[in-house]
């Protein structure tokens, strides 16, 4: 297996690199496996606070790679498939979208992601970036939900990403024309944070996750995403009441409120001793459930 997938941490931030250049980042099994690999390298390492997911090259992800092709009922498994498929298991009685492995990882993070998107993300590509707490993208970035334009249905679990980011009737447009979305609209929709010089996007994506290290807890950051995915299906506010409250009862005994207190008193930065996994309490929300990470 060739590496894909670049990883490197400085300053308590992760960033894993999509590095197939010269094929545009497009998805393989290798790159899908190792991706998932990068992501619990992160979130086992309790001196990473935050993640920058991002493409080598001019493009983030544009897709399957079409050479890979797809694995199906009538097409004999390699060796690769059957191995992926042997460590990921099957759903519904089939082996499960190497994309939604992809996408159910990361949503089930304990660290922030910060996606930065270059280039084209399209197809696979783009539903990556849905679980990302904050995406980024270049002046140039196009994102596209082109599946029915390949004659496929959406995969990588967007069908539930997609309309609670941006609305079902935004969602339903994008994909059903499988349209290219310039900068400027996936901005105005709300998917991206902001938009920036395609030379300044991996300095805004790195702004942010020095400002995250430097200014929060690693746990009340870690408890805070967990809490924000999870509610999201969440039957009532109660069940968002029932976890706070726990919280609210337990961290204030814990070193991180008291650093917070004395750093804002004192009027310096707060040095945060506690760190995740570490230090993650056991009433935490741990989302996607175990059966679809």
């Amino acid at each position: 297996m060739s590496t894909v997938i670049t990883y490197r941490v400085d300053s308590r931030v992760a960033t894993v690199l999509l590095d197939r250049p010269d094929r545009g980042n497009a998805m393989t099994l290798d790159l899908c496996e190792q991706l998932v690999d990068a992501i619990d390298r992160a979130e086992a390492d309790d001196e990473v606070a935050a993640v920058v997911l991002t493409g080598a090259g001019r493009n983030f992800c544009v897709g399957a790679d079409l050479d890979e092709g797809f694995h199906h009922g009538d097409r004999e498994p390699s060796p690769q498939f059957t191995a992926f498929a042997e460590r990921f298991g099957e759903i519904g009685g089939v082996p499960r979208d190497a994309g939604g492995v992809v996408t159910l990882r990361l949503a089930g993070m304990l660290k922030p992601l910060i996606v930065a998107v270059n280039g084209a993300a399209v197809g696979g590509g783009a539903s990556m970036v849905l679980p990302a707490d904050i995406r980024v993208v270049g002046e140039s970035s196009r994102l596209g939900f082109v599946f029915p334009r390949r004659g496929m249905l959406t995969e990588s679990a967007s069908s539930w990403f997609l309309p609670r980011l941006v609305g079902m009737a935004r969602a339903s447009e994008w994909v059903l024309t499988g349209r290219l979305l310039d900068a400027a609209e996936l901005v105005a929709s709300g998917l991206a944070s902001r938009v920036v010089p395609d030379g300044q996007l991996l300095d805004a994506a790195y702004g942010i996750a020095r400002e995250i290290v430097a200014n929060t807890s690693t746990v009340a950051v870690s408890l805070s995403r967990q809490l924000l995915w999870s509610m999201l299906g969440a039957a009532s506010p109660w069940d968002a009441h029932a976890v706070e409250s726990r919280g609210v009862h337990h961290l204030p005994a814990q070193a991180d409120v008291a650093e917070g207190v004395r750093a804002f008193l004192d009027k310096r930065s707060p040095d945060f001793p506690l760190r995740v996994p570490r230090d993650y309490p056991d009433y935490g929300p741990r989302w996607p459930d175990i059966r679809v990470r």
